[in-house]
């Protein structure tokens, strides 16, 4: 029996370990989106995606943010992470599981804890963007109680056909 375990990030491994899941979600969005590279060198281009990943322990750093891992069997095979965006609102960015945590409820498990020590945070309300083509995870924020939601940021011209919003008050 596999032993997944959902706690906060505490290392430079699990740093390095959330950098590659976090560069396997960027390969995830460029074979999902061969026909709109603008999505890639708006939101993703590779040097500047490097830079942001090496700015995610201060993005998202106590106490308005956090960073979540799965660990499945002594591996770190997905993250997850917050960070403040309004007064008492926080954005959940960034979850992604390895295939090998897929069937595990890693996500459902990184979303719960994210969203108990958001209100523990108290933040009232918990909004995040999707690509209208990972339908997987559609399916999991509805499952989850995420409802459509106003824009919290300006999209791009021509950005508003892939972009979906979702909130939900915890």
């Amino acid at each position: 029996m596999s032993n997944l375990i959902i706690r906060q990030a505490a290392s430079a491994a699990d740093m390095a370990a959330i950098r590659d899941l976090c560069r396997d979600y960027r390969q995830v969005l460029v074979d999902r989106l061969p026909d709109r590279p603008e999505i890639l060198a708006n939101y993703y281009a590779e040097a500047d995606y490097e830079a942001l990943l090496h700015a995610l322990p201060e993005k998202h750093a106590r106490p308005d943010g956090a960073i979540f891992v799965a660990e499945l069997d002594g591996h770190v095979v997905g993250c997850g992470m917050t960070h403040r965006v309004g007064p008492e609102t926080c954005e959940i960015k960034r979850v992604f599981t390895a295939e090998a945590a897929r069937g595990h409820g890693a996500a459902r498990q990184i979303f719960a804890a994210a969203m108990a020590q958001a209100k523990a945070d108290g933040y009232r309300v918990m909004v995040l963007d999707t690509l209208v083509r990972l339908v997987e995870a559609i399916a999991l924020y509805e499952k989850l109680g995420f409802t459509d939601w106003e824009p919290f940021y300006d999209l791009p011209e021509g950005f508003g056909d892939l972009v979906r919003f979702y909130g939900k008050e915890l």
